[in-house]
């Protein structure tokens, strides 16, 4: 009982921050040529500093397709997010993979971890990171014809995915840091109250069990499941105008195909 409501708990984990990653793509496009240096209005903005370049005299680098406060965002990481996405358990597979949206998440992301680095949390340990991906084997449907239950199995999983299982830890321990930021810094606060609850239960639930011709369920039952998608709308608005600020006082570059770095 115990382990089927940790799974349960790594389930809701994971379709959390799947619909929080709606709110990532939201952030237009046409707002990422930003003016620099701006006075923080609700949080303090990481300083834009020279991009990073290879250690390495001679090393090659990759494609820049966009520069966060001084950070690099590269082609073979918008690659790594198409592999990744691939990953997740709970995406519908008829989703098409946008490149756009793609650099939007990770433009998104580096914002939060470099926010996330000024707060003093206790770093992910390499314990909760794998129970984590314990539960991802489970859950990833084209995992059971490689058997990703054995570690060979597993292994020729991540490696048709393009992934060691090192790398993917630390992928996954990156997606963890971003949503127990979101969790600390936005959900904490928030209140449903039953008002709402009923509120969307009769004017949006009731419409949809409606128009299937099917008796609906007495809202006692579906309390919990509608203040769950509650909570996450209110915190994908927040996140949203978030991110919206941190732009707005920091310095994004997106750069088009021909284009190069500044």
């Amino acid at each position: 009982m115990a382990q089927r409501a940790k799974s349960g708990a790594i389930r809701a984990r994971m379709m959390g921050f799947l619909m929080l990653a709606c709110a990532f793509s939201s952030v237009s496009l046409a707002q990422t040529q930003v003016q620099k240096n701006a006075v923080p209005a609700t949080a303090p903005a990481a300083a834009p500093s020279t991009p990073k370049m290879p250690d390495v005299p001679g090393t090659e680098l990759d494609g820049v397709v966009a520069i966060v406060n001084g950070d690099l965002v590269l082609d073979s990481d918008v690659d790594e997010e198409r592999r990744f996405e691939a990953l997740q358990p709970y995406r519908d597979s008829s989703d098409v993979f946008s490149r756009d949206r793609a650099i939007e998440r990770l433009i998104n992301r580096d914002l939060i971890l470099q926010q996330a680095k000024l707060q003093p949390e206790a770093d992910i340990t390499d314990a909760e990171v794998k129970t984590e991906l314990d539960a991802l084997r489970k859950a990833i449907p084209d995992c059971k014809k490689y058997q990703c239950e054995t570690a060979d199995g597993w292994d020729r999983f991540l490696d048709d995915h393009g992934f060691t299982e090192a790398a993917l830890s630390e992928r996954w321990r990156e997606r963890m840091e971003v949503l127990r930021f979101i969790e600390q810094r936005f959900r904490m606060g928030i209140k449903i109250t039953p008002e709402e609850i009923k509120d969307y239960y009769q004017k949006t639930m009731l419409p949809e069990y409606a128009k299937k011709n099917v008796t609906p369920p007495k809202l006692e039952t579906l309390t919990d499941r509608i203040q769950e998608v509650l909570l996450q709308q209110k915190v994908s608005n927040l996140l949203n105008d978030w991110l919206k600020s941190l732009r707005a006082q920091g310095s994004v570059t997106v750069l088009h195909p021909g284009e190069t770095a500044p």
